[in-house]
């Protein structure tokens, strides 16, 4: 278990990758920006990218509309 601080907010985890965290805040991951502690990331990077204790994680979710 690790504490991440995810919009500002401590968030206790399992997740090892900033992909499996990204699955655990919504069941539709597609629709989400993500900035691991102060850098955007290409959803390409998720996988390969890894949570530690203490990592700032930003989450954006897209909306589509006119």
């Amino acid at each position: 278990m690790k504490t991440v601080l995810v919009n500002g907010e401590g968030r206790t985890t399992q997740a090892e990758t900033v992909a499996a965290l990204a699955e655990e805040l919504d069941p539709a991951p597609q629709t989400l920006l993500i900035e691991h502690n102060g850098e955007a990331l290409l959803r390409n990077e998720w996988d390969a990218r890894p949570l530690a204790d203490g990592d700032r994680i930003e989450v954006l979710k897209v909306a589509a509309g006119g």
